[in-house]
This record gives C-alpha cells, sequence and structure tokens, in this order.
C-alpha cells in the first residue's frame, strides 16, 4: 500500500538531503573565552580577604545559631571582627576554612550503598551466587 506518490517521495528526499547539507555547512568554532572581572571587588589586601572569610563563616546557619545560643548577636560580632588585629583575624580566617561546608557524611553512606547494590546486581546478571556470611 503506497500512501504518498513517486514525485512527493522524490521531492522529499530532496527536501531532507538539502536541509542535512545546509546544516553541515558551518564548521563548529570553539577557544578559550579570556575572563574578565565581574565587577569591582572591595578586597585591597589580605585583612580585607580574612574580614570577607570571618563574614561569610559567620553567615552559616549552625555557626550563626551558637553565637544566638551564647547571646552573641550579629552586630556585635560584627564589631568584634571590625575590632580585631591583623594576626588575630587571620588566625581566624584561617581556622574557618577548615569548617565542613555541609552534610554530615549521609551522602558518602549512601554512595557506598549503591556501589555495593550494582555489584550485587552486576553478580546476580552473570549468574554467579552471593552468600554473606
Amino acid at each position: 500500500m503506497k500512501f504518498f506518490s513517486r514525485p512527493v517521495q522524490w521531492w522529499t528526499a530532496a527536501l531532507v538531503i538539502l536541509c542535512m547539507g545546509v546544516m553541515d555547512v558551518t564548521p563548529a568554532a570553539a577557544a578559550l573565552v579570556a575572563s574578565r572581572t565581574s565587577g569591582v571587588t572591595s578586597i585591597a589586601s589580605s585583612r580585607d580577604a580574612d574580614l570577607l572569610v570571618a563574614q561569610r563563616a559567620l553567615e552559616h546557619k549552625v555557626v550563626a545559631q551558637k553565637l544566638r545560643d551564647y547571646g552573641v548577636t550579629a552586630e556585635d560580632a560584627q564589631a568584634r571582627l571590625a575590632s580585631m588585629s591583623d594576626q588575630d583575624l587571620h588566625q581566624l580566617a584561617s581556622a574557618t576554612k577548615g569548617l565542613p561546608s555541609g552534610g554530615d557524611g549521609t551522602g558518602a553512606i549512601i554512595g557506598v550503598l549503591v556501589v555495593v547494590i550494582l555489584v550485587i546486581v552486576v553478580l546476580r546478571l552473570m549468574h554467579r551466587d552471593v552468600v554473606l556470611r
């Protein structure tokens, strides 16, 4: 059973060939793009960089909650940061870099469990017996 006549099939084939040929005319060009600053930065010295790191650490939910538990307001903490010496501020910023960025390790546990389950599934697909003793 024919759905289309011979001329319609021919013109459809010609149109598809033409479209495929036009799509392949221009070659793709790729290159590295020069980096540029995204705006004016306020970091002019190492003290400003350390102050920024310490302020970002104070913005974490856990740190902010602990400060509230001890009765320290955010304004008091900011004032104390501004009055710290360069050496103390650098020491505080260095210590905050070691803070965990989030999570409690459940992602790692889930990842290990997924790998173990995948190994068991692959072994079962290969008709191997999995015996846990």
